[in-house]
């Protein structure tokens, strides 16, 4: 045992520990399932608080004593550290926390990656004693969820050729079981796979959902039915948009599974987080882009096999909605995609109303509006410019929360 020369008086810390700042450890691994609330939206006020939750002031060091700024986060953020699978579970963790780059670089390291692999690296360290396991219910490889994508084009396929070939008195019938058999698919669909949604949506934003597909199926028949004075008996049903709706639900997945891996590849490869997020944004464009074609080639597909309008322009932009409000939904947004649904739905059910309304005395004036865009555009223009610039509004957000790395956390993973 070696004693420093001292004079008397002098304090000798010999158990002090050491409180040299450590290098970040670089952890290779793979993004894995975790319990990070991807929803959770970063504040102004939640990243000041958290800067000076880790930061003190050099007085307060002189006072205190050498103070690990790195530990203090780790408190603060322990159940993320321990639950995280890999860095990169710890970084999202961070983000939605609302800790940014300049925070690391506070703390020393170039980025939120950095900072996330030392203090994965600590507490890998520290739980040695007790090796992770993966938490119970975190969902694993689910290779069946692109089979059951397929299950609501199948079943809505079934139905129209049902009600084609039934007889008259019959088809009443075959519509409520084949509905039922829909609504069954589309549930399947969306509770398992990409489009999974942690959190449960709201009975409001289903009912408007519904909705708008119901108005895609007898809502232009029937505003141009009242428009012209009637309806005088039964109008016109869309069947091949619905029909191609129920059958882009599989691309729908398929393209919500390559964003988010994809997603993950840009998450694991980027150094900071405004890296990711210029990198993620063609990505997100790229999908819905995507998304959009395929929609487009089965209203075609569908309008050809029914003899029907394909009503591009109606059914793309309720697509389009329907894709980024489950984008959103699926990690944890659901206010305005509920918001923006609701908006929508009351824009086509007004304008039902006001044609309906004109008819009582005095009041022509409310269906001029919706007389006028029909006479110009057809029928199909209201669902177009009700989902279309709702679709507008959602791609705006997606394009500022999808592309940032707490949107990639892995509960979002679904598949």
């Amino acid at each position: 045992m070696t004693i420093d020369s001292a004079g008397p008086g002098t304090p000798h810390d010999l158990d002090a520990p050491d409180e040299t700042h450590r290098p970040p450890t670089t952890i290779p691994g793979t993004v894995s399932p975790g319990t990070v609330s991807p929803g959770t939206e970063s504040s102004s006020t939640e990243s000041s608080s958290t800067e000076s939750s880790v930061m003190t002031s050099p007085g307060t060091r002189e006072h205190r004593g050498a103070v690990d700024p790195v530990k203090a986060l780790m408190h603060r953020h322990h159940e993320l550290c321990e639950r995280a699978v890999d860095p990169l579970e710890i970084a999202a963790g961070l983000e939605a926390h609302g800790v940014t780059d300049r925070t690391a670089a506070r703390l020393r390291h170039r980025d939120v990656f950095s900072l996330a692999e030392e203090m994965y690296a600590r507490a890998a360290r520290d739980g040695e004693a007790s090796p992770r396991t993966e938490t119970p219910g975190r969902p694993g490889p689910r290779p069946y969820w692109a089979v059951l994508a397929l299950a609501p084009g199948v079943l809505g396929a079934a139905l129209v050729v049902g009600l084609r070939l039934a007889p008259g008195q019959q088809r009443p019938a075959v519509a409520a079981f084949g509905a039922l058999a829909v609504a069954s698919g589309l549930h399947l669909a969306l509770r398992n796979g990409p489009l999974s949604a942690s959190r449960r949506t709201t009975g409001a934003a289903r009912a408007w959902t519904c909705w708008l597909i119901v108005y895609a199926l007898v809502g232009d028949g029937l505003l141009s039915a009242a428009l012209d004075g009637g309806p005088h008996g039964p109008w016109p049903l869309a069947t091949a948009p619905v029909l191609a709706l129920c059958l882009a639900c599989a691309p729908a997945a398929w393209c919500a599974h390559l964003f988010a891996a994809r997603a993950r590849r840009r998450l694991s490869a980027s150094r900071g987080l405004e890296e990711f997020t210029a990198s993620a944004r063609p990505l997100l464009l790229g999908t819905f882009g995507l998304f959009t074609a395929a929609l487009c080639g089965l209203l075609a597909l569908c309008g050809t096999a029914l003899d029907e309008p394909p009503a591009y322009a109606g059914a793309g932009a309720l697509g389009a909605l329907l894709l980024l409000a489950r984008l959103l939904t699926a990690r944890g947004f659901t206010r305005v995609p509920g918001r923006v649904l609701a908006g929508a739905g009351a824009a086509e059910a007004t304008a039902l109303v006001t044609v309906f309304a004109a008819r009582l005395p005095g009041c022509s004036f409310l269906a001029v509006p919706v007389d006028s865009l029909v006479e110009a555009a057809g029928a199909g223009a209201v669902p177009a410019l009700a989902c279309g610039a709702g679709a507008l509004v959602l791609l705006v957000q997606a394009t500022r929360t999808l592309t940032r790395a707490s949107a990639h956390a892995p509960p979002c993973e679904a598949a």
